[in-house]
C-alpha cells in the first residue's frame, strides 16, 4: 500500500500542529502504519491522498449512520449554507431540532444545542451541581466524556478513592471532587454514596462504554443507579453522545428501558457536523441561563448548518424505522464473521456488539469493565488492524474504540472485510 503522500502530509502536519493531528487517536499511537490522510467519502467507503480505498468503520467516530456524503444532507447543509453560515441568533429550524429530541428522546422535556459532546457534558454536570448545591460526581473508570477538567480523572485503587489528574494542567483540587469506580460495579457506587452522603451531585455514565471498547451494562446496573440517584437526591446523566441514535432509536435508555434525569447527545444529531445537545427534565433545564441562574453559552450554538445536518439526519433514519434493526444485522453479521475467521486462524477473539456499534477484542472472555479490556492482547490488534488496513478496511486505531456500521454497509462490504480478515487473521 502505497502512503507516501500521507506520509508527507504528516510530516509536514508536524510542523505545525500537535502531533501532526488535531485528535490524538488520529496519529495511530500503537498502530503499525502512517494515519490515512483522507480525501473523499461516499457511502461505506473513503478514499485517502495516495488513492487508496477502504471500507470504513469509524463513521466519523460515530456520527455517519447514514454514510459518506449521503444526498439528503449534503443538499439539506447546501441549502443552509447558501442562506448563511451563521447568525448569532434564533432560528426557527433549532426549535425543530430540539422539537424532533424530545420527541424521541425519553428524558427530554428541554435541550440546549452546543457545538460539542464536551461542552454537553461539562454542561450537564454544572447543571447536575447547581440544582443540587453539591459538587462532587460520580464518573466510572474507562468512561471517558470529553475533555473537560473534571472528567480527565484515572481511578485509585480503592472503590472510595478519590481520583487522580491523569492530564498535566487538571488542578488536583479539580480531580477531587470527581470520584471513580469500575463500570458495572453496582456495589462500588453504593460505597461512594455511602461514604459520600449529601455530596454527590450526579452520576454520569456512558450506558453503553463505547471508550473502552464496547461493554455493555450488566443487568440491573443501569436500574441500579437509577434507584441510587433517586435515594440519595443525584442526578442521574446519560452520557448518549455515543449511543443516541447508534443503539437504537431512543438511544440506550429506550433500549435498556432507564430513564436518566439528564441526557447529553452528539454525533448522529450533526449528521457529520460539530454539534451537541444536553437536556433532561423540565424543573432542572428552567434553572439554566436566560430562564435561570445556571450560565451556559456559546456564539455557535445552533449553527445554521449543523443543525441543518443533523435534521436531514434524523429525518432520514425515522422516515424508515427498521433501518436500526437492518444496521444491527449487519453489525452482528460482522461480529460473527470476524470470530469465525479468528477461529478457524486458531485465534481468541470476542466480539461485543450493541445497534450498529461493536468491537473486536483478542481474548476469550467476556469484557465487562476497563480492566478486562485492558487485559486483552493489544499488540496482536495492532498487528491486526495495519494487516487491515493493506486490504482497504479502516478499523479503529486503538483496542479501545469501538468500530460503526452504518446504513450503508451491504453484504459487499461485509464480505470484503471478512476476506481481508481471513487473510489477516492467518499472517497473526
Amino acid at each position: 500500500m502505497d502512503q507516501t503522500k500521507s506520509q508527507s502530509l504528516l510530516e509536514r502536519a508536524r510542523k505545525v500542529i500537535p502531533g501532526g493531528v488535531n485528535s490524538p487517536v488520529r496519529a495511530f499511537g500503537g498502530a503499525h502504519v502512517v494515519s490515512p490522510f483522507i480525501v473523499r467519502g461516499e457511502g461505506a467507503w473513503f478514499e485517502d491522498e495516495d488513492g487508496n480505498r477502504y471500507v470504513d468503520y469509524i463513521g466519523s467516530w460515530g456520527p455517519l449512520v447514514l454514510g459518506h456524503a449521503h444526498p439528503a444532507v449534503v443538499d439539506a447543509v447546501k441549502a443552509a449554507a447558501e442562506r448563511g453560515t451563521s447568525f448569532g441568533t434564533p432560528t426557527a429550524s433549532e426549535i425543530e431540532l430540539a422539537e424532533l429530541l424530545c420527541e424521541r428522546v425519553p428524558s427530554l422535556d428541554m435541550v440546549r444545542l452546543v457545538s460539542s459532546g464536551t461542552e454537553a457534558t461539562m454542561s450537564a454536570v454544572r447543571v447536575a451541581r447547581g440544582a443540587t448545591g453539591r459538587d462532587k460526581f460520580v464518573k466510572f473508570v474507562g468512561c471517558y466524556h470529553g475533555h473537560g477538567d473534571a472528567f480527565l480523572i484515572e481511578a485509585g485503587s480503592g472503590l472510595a478513592t478519590h481520583g487522580t489528574p491523569s492530564s498535566p494542567g487538571v488542578p488536583a483540587a479539580t480531580a477531587q471532587d470527581t470520584l471513580t469506580v469500575p463500570y458495572n460495579d453496582l456495589e462500588g457506587v453504593t460505597k461512594l454514596f455511602e461514604q459520600n452522603r449529601d455530596q454527590v451531585a450526579a452520576v454520569i455514565v456512558e450506558p453503553v462504554a463505547g471508550n473502552m471498547g464496547l461493554v455493555k451494562p450488566k443487568e440491573g446496573f443501569l436500574e441500579g443507579l437509577r434507584s441510587l440517584c433517586d435515594e440519595h437526591g443525584a442526578v442521574l446523566i446519560f452520557d448518549e453522545v455515543m449511543t443516541g441514535f447508534r443503539v437504537g432509536p431512543q438511544g440506550a435508555q429506550g433500549r435498556y428501558g432507564v430513564t436518566p434525569d439528564m441526557t447529553t447527545l452528539g454525533k448522529v444529531i450533526g449528521g457529520g457536523l460539530p454539534v451537541g445537545a444536553y437536556g433532561g427534565r423540565r424543573e432542572l433545564m428552567e434553572q439554566v441561563s436566560p430562564a435561570g441562574p445556571i450560565y451556559q453559552a456559546g456564539t455557535l450554538s445552533g449553527n445554521p448548518l449543523a443543525v441543518a445536518g443533523g435534521l436531514a439526519a434524523l429525518t432520514e433514519l425515522f422516515r424508515d424505522p427498521s433501518i436500526f434493526d437492518r444496521v444491527e444485522e449487519t453489525t452482528k453479521m460482522l461480529g460473527e464473521g470476524l470470530e469465525s475467521a479468528a477461529s478457524d486462524a486458531g485465534i481468541p477473539l470476542r466480539v461485543q456488539s450493541a445497534g450498529s456499534m461493536g468491537c473486536a477484542y483478542f481474548t476469550d472472555r467476556p469484557v465487562e469493565d476497563f480492566a478486562g479490556a485492558a487485559a486483552c492482547d493489544a499488540e496482536r490488534f495492532y498487528r491486526f488492524h495495519a494487516a487491515m488496513l493493506e486490504r482497504g478496511v479502516y478499523l479503529a486505531p486503538s483496542p479501545f474504540e469501538a468500530f460503526f456500521v452504518g446504513a450503508a454497509h451491504g453484504p459487499d462490504e461485509v464480505a470484503h472485510t471478512l476476506n481481508a480478515a481471513a487473510e489477516s487473521f492467518a499472517l497473526l
